[in-house]
């Protein structure tokens, strides 16, 4: 398998919590590596845009079908049910989901059944509010 990074941008500064940062790609990478069979490969990109950032994680695995795509942030769901208890517990994805959100982002996905999937994570460059002049 096949990991790469990039592109990336110039340093962006983004406005996080580190740790649960961290725990939102982890869930992304470990769910692509996971998902994409030997031979396959997963690419982790950046690019900022309009006060965002926008972190993406692109694999060639199975994919998801088209019924399942929103599903796949639901607690529990899983759209292969022949898959046992060992390999996850269905809420990696609505926590990181429920993280995203909380930090001000967003957490979506895009896919094609056997092409693979795209996660597309977004978070402010800076914190919610500091653009605002509106002082009360």
């Amino acid at each position: 398998m096949t990991l790469r990074v990039g592109p990336l941008p110039s340093p962006t500064p983004v406005w996080t919590d580190p740790e649960r940062a961290a725990q939102i790609l982890g869930n992304l990478l470990g769910n692509a590596l996971r998902h994409t069979p030997p031979g396959g490969r997963v690419q982790v990109g950046a690019h900022a845009h309009a006060g965002r950032v926008q972190i993406t994680v692109q694999d060639t695995g199975s994919g998801i079908a088209p019924e399942h795509l929103e599903r796949v942030f639901e607690r529990f769901f899983r759209a292969d049910a022949a898959r046992t208890r060992g390999e996850g517990s269905g809420v990696g994805l609505t926590v990181a989901r429920g993280l995203a959100r909380a930090l001000g982002g967003d957490l979506t996905v895009q896919s094609t059944p056997g092409k693979g999937s795209r996660f597309c994570w977004t978070l402010p460059a800076t914190p919610p509010g500091a653009g605002d002049t509106d002082s009360g």
